[in-house]
């Protein structure tokens, strides 16, 4: 006989023998019909070898969801042992609703029915207590493992793999209304992401330490309990799991900073230095060379005398010599090449950044480049000053770029004429402040970044020497000078070798060796002992 069509037999019918309608009554399947389920039973006897309920005709989401998780994996390798829809829920007669507080609270128990040392663990856990307290935002196994599709913490798409943590834990940890409600700091998230553990994490590297690394997993616990992993008198153990010797000699020092002002004074006190002369700097710079732009640019436009020729220059001035354009191109090289690989930390959802993150959960091509670079900047750097001190030749020439008190003349006068201050243009020396600016930025800025890079590549040797607070000054001084670096590469050398209306497209004598551009070829009695 074929199956009805009809509307599902009333639950009544069934009961007369089946006694399950006292039981759904109280169920989340309270006013369902036994017919939506159980197909094919209008017929009695009841035909043989009928198909069971499947979940799926209603809860087909959910059943996909579970299709993909661990567990269900389990059950296809045959492991009886595995859980399945009432094994969380309960028989489905007497499925409870997953919206109310008891079934909410019951969860941890519900799971520890296999994972016993885990629910022993969140038990102790500040979060277990919270849900013994009735505490309804206190976090439970769902939350951060997903419901139905849980996976395994090394699958890169579960919610707790190890760049994922940080965005589970700020579920919580990062709403400010529910940290202001509960007296949690509501920016341990952000300034964890700001770290670089948090950055490098983000850019997809699973090997560095996330929120679980410290705090553990299951077993968290306040900083004051004896027990637990940040605990002063552990912290040193905790962070010698990846970094041996960590905190050994000296303090580690507060992880999360919460108020800026609560930082170590010398990390302050860097970071202020840099809010201040990054955008005082550059500024200056912009407005000395917008004014140089202007000038020029109307001075080419409205007079009769034809600009240099580049391509073939009529006047050609040696300016570097084979050895420095060497030097010069392999700097040029290793600069870029750390300013990609160095701001794709930071900002590792940039397109620019793609590139390079793309094999970062297998291998760190990201660092591994940069710390090749930043060897070969060093290198030429090492190779500048040997040549320096073994070529007389090539030392008086660097020479000319030591500053003197005239150069701080110069530039008071270049600045006024490009600012239109000045009518006449003033004399300028054929290494004039240009230059010399350029060049001892550079020197100053290897050093800084060298210092600081190596204290951060050598971060084992570091925690173990020194407080962890030279780390976060390294830290800061590293990035805010590379932002300078590039803004006054950007800003300055790029104008005057490119953009400068003297020699646009280009001064070729980073590849020639000779500039089409016109300098003073004698020294000026009015500036002293010039160049």
């Amino acid at each position: 006989m074929a199956q009805s069509k009809s509307a599902p037999s009333p639950n009544e019918t069934c009961n007369g023998c089946h006694e399950q309608e006292t039981k759904l009554k109280a169920s989340a399947h309270k006013g369902v019909a036994c017919g939506n389920c159980h197909v094919k039973h209008e017929e009695y006897p009841h035909p043989a070898g009928i198909k069971k309920p499947d979940c799926a005709q209603c809860h087909s989401p959910q059943v996909e969801r579970y299709n993909n998780s661990v567990h269900s994996g389990e059950v296809k390798k045959g492991n009886g042992a595995a859980p399945t829809c009432d094994t969380c829920h309960g028989n489905v007669h007497e499925v409870a609703g997953t919206r109310g507080a008891e079934y909410r609270k019951g969860i941890p128990d519900t799971c520890g029915m296999c994972h016993d040392k885990e629910l022993a663990d969140f038990n102790t856990s500040v979060h277990g207590k919270a849900v013994v307290q009735n505490i309804p935002q206190a976090p439970v196994c769902t939350d951060c493992h997903g419901d139905h599709q849980i996976l395994r913490p090394k699958n890169p798409a579960s919610s707790v793999y190890p760049t994922a943590v940080a965005e589970t834990c700020g579920r919580c940890h990062g709403d400010v209304k529910l940290t202001t409600r509960f007296g949690i700091n509501s920016n341990t998230v952000s300034t964890f992401n700001e770290s670089f553990h948090g950055m490098a994490l983000k850019a997809g590297q699973p090997a560095v330490a996330s929120c679980a690394s410290c705090h553990t997993y299951h077993k968290i616990l306040p900083s004051d309990d004896p027990r637990s992993s940040i605990h002063p008198r552990n912290i040193a153990t905790t962070c010698g799991h990846c970094h041996q010797g960590a905190g050994s000699r000296f303090q580690i020092g507060p992880v999360h900073t919460v108020d800026p002002n609560r930082q170590p004074v010398p990390v302050r006190y860097a970071r202020w230095f840099y809010l201040l002369i990054i955008p005082g700097t550059i500024g200056m710079m912009g407005l000395h060379h917008a004014g140089d732009l202007l000038r020029k640019t109307l001075f080419l436009r409205f007079s009769q005398k034809a600009a240099p020729v580049v391509v073939r220059p009529l006047f050609a001035e040696e300016r570097m010599r084979p050895m420095e354009r060497w030097q010069h191109g392999l700097l040029v090289l290793s600069f870029f090449t750390l300013v990609w690989t160095g701001f794709a930390l930071h900002y590792p959802d940039a397109w620019w950044a793609k590139p390079l993150l793309r094999w970062e959960g297998t291998w760190p091509v990201r660092g591994t480049i940069h710390r090749i670079a930043a060897v070969v900047m060093c290198s030429v750097s090492l190779a500048h000053v040997l040549i320096l001190i073994t070529n007389k030749d090539l030392r008086s020439r660097w020479l000319t770029l030591i500053p003197r008190w005239p150069d701080v003349r110069e530039f008071y006068e270049g600045l006024s004429w490009r600012l239109g201050i000045l009518g006449k243009k003033p004399y300028q020396s054929p290494h004039s402040y240009i230059e010399k600016a350029e060049y001892w930025a550079v020197v100053w800025g290897t050093f800084v970044m060298a210092a600081t890079g190596t204290l951060l590549w050598a971060n084992n040797w570091t925690l173990t020497h020194l407080p962890k607070w030279w780390i976060d000054f390294s830290r800061t001084i590293h990035f805010y000078e590379a932002v300078l670096a590039t803004l006054a590469i950007v800003v300055w050398h790029l104008y005057v070798v490119i953009f400068d209306p003297e020699v646009y497209p280009m001064d070729p004598a980073w590849l020639t060796g000779k500039s089409p551009r016109r300098r003073e070829a004698h020294h000026d009695p009015a500036h002293g002992a010039g160049d």
